[in-house]
This record gives C-alpha cells, sequence and structure tokens, in this order.
C-alpha cells in the first residue's frame, strides 16, 4: 500500500469540523424537542378515536415512514418553493428533521399511552383531577417513562440521518467534511475523523437523555414515594 497518512490536516481544519459539529447538535436538539412535541400531541389525539383526528394523522405517519428522508427533504427544500414557500437550507432542513421524527415519535408514545390501564385513568378522575391534569401525570408521565428507550433512541437516529442534510447545502458536520476533501483530498483521513465525531456525539447524546431522564422520572418516583 503506497500511500502516506497525513493527519495533521485535521488539526489544521479542526474549527471548521468543530462548526459543523455544533451545527449538527443545534439543529438535532431543534429537531428532537419540535419532534417530541409532534409526537406527543398527535398520540394524544389519535387515541381519542375521533375519526377527524385518527385518520389524517394515520395517513401522515404511513406516508412518512414509507417513504425516504432524502425525498421528504427535497420536496421541502426544492418543491415547497413551486408554491410560494422558500426556506433557507436549514430551516428546511430541521422542518424535515421534525416531519420525519414526529410520525416515528406518534406511533412510540401512542404505544405508551395505549399501555396505560383504564383503571389508573379512572382513579385519577375519581380523586378530582381534572382530565388535562389526568393526561398529564396519570397517562403521559408513565407512558413517556415505559417507552423512553425506544424514543431516545429514535432521537440518536435522526441526529445521524441530519446528515443527509447536507445535500441541500446545510452546514452541518458531514457538509464540512465535504468541504474539506475537495480542498484537501485527505478522504481517509477526513471520513475517519468524522466517524469518531459522530461516534462522539451519539455516547454524548445517550449520556444527556440518560441524565435527562434520571433528573425526570426517577425524581417524579421519589416525590411519589
Amino acid at each position: 500500500m503506497d500511500y502516506n497518512f497525513h493527519f495533521d490536516v485535521i488539526w489544521r481544519n479542526w474549527d471548521v469540523l468543530a462548526y459543523g459539529a455544533w451545527l449538527t447538535v443545534r439543529i438535532s436538539f431543534i429537531s428532537i424537542t419540535l419532534g417530541l412535541l409532534v409526537g406527543i400531541v398527535l398520540a394524544g389525539l389519535q387515541t381519542s378515536r375521533w375519526k377527524l383526528f385518527t385518520v389524517p394523522i394515520a395517513a401522515y405517519i404511513e406516508i412518512i415512514r414509507n417513504t425516504p428522508f432524502l425525498v421528504q427533504l427535497f420536496f421541502i427544500y426544492f418543491g415547497l418553493p413551486s408554491i410560494g414557500i422558500q426556506l433557507t437550507s436549514e430551516q428546511a432542513a430541521v422542518s424535515a428533521m421534525v416531519i420525519n421524527l414526529g410520525a416515528y415519535a406518534t406511533e412510540i408514545v401512542r404505544a405508551g399511552i395505549e399501555s396505560i390501564h383504564k383503571e389508573q385513568i379512572e382513579a385519577g378522575l375519581a380523586l378530582g383531577f381534572s382530565k388535562i391534569q389526568v393526561f398529564r401525570h396519570v397517562v403521559l408521565m408513565p407512558a413517556l417513562k415505559k417507552v423512553y428507550p425506544s424514543l431516545t433512541s429514535q432521537f440518536v437516529l435522526i441526529m445521524l440521518g441530519s446528515s443527509i442534510i447536507s445535500v441541500i447545502s446545510a452546514e452541518e458536520l458531514t457538509f464540512q467534511a465535504n468541504y474539506l476533501q475537495s480542498r484537501t483530498f485527505r478522504s481517509f483521513e477526513i471520513y475517519f475523523a468524522v466517524t469518531l465525531i459522530y461516534l462522539a456525539l451519539s455516547y454524548l447524546f445517550r449520556a444527556v437523555f440518560k441524565f435527562i431522564y434520571s433528573q425526570t422520572f426517577n425524581t417524579r418516583s421519589q416525590d411519589v414515594g
């Protein structure tokens, strides 16, 4: 093998990769927060059994889960301008990620809500809780606790999937890596470093979600106890 490794290209351009990693984290957390909110709202409406809500929500979930994320991204970034909706690359990226994650989060949260026994809901109402209080304390929080591992796995996947948004020039980590590779032609070194960065981001996200779990659900368990 006649190839000389030059990892100094990474040290010389660390600020470019750091900026890309920061943008990946920022876009991912915004998308995760909004996507989870979409999932919670739609899951609550879907379990209401009102066809006015359940049919459109079911259609939305089927369309998103059975079409490629890249096509969804292109539709938002290239398709919507045809009807007068112009978005920047970052806005289109966040919109696509929220819409995509929202469909998966809806199904995950719905499964958690449906696992709550009706007797618990009736007990909450009997104690004088309003329907909103029952949904929040008796249904939603226990449901989220049950499906939290599935949700966090989906969150990490959407972060890793953010690499796709580089195709619309959203300047996240993969975009910066492609830019450096085109200037230095050091593909092995650059993509090896980017692989390690994505791996580190995955562990970072899991650590953050684990901390959130301990602060949210373990604290509530102690309060109840």
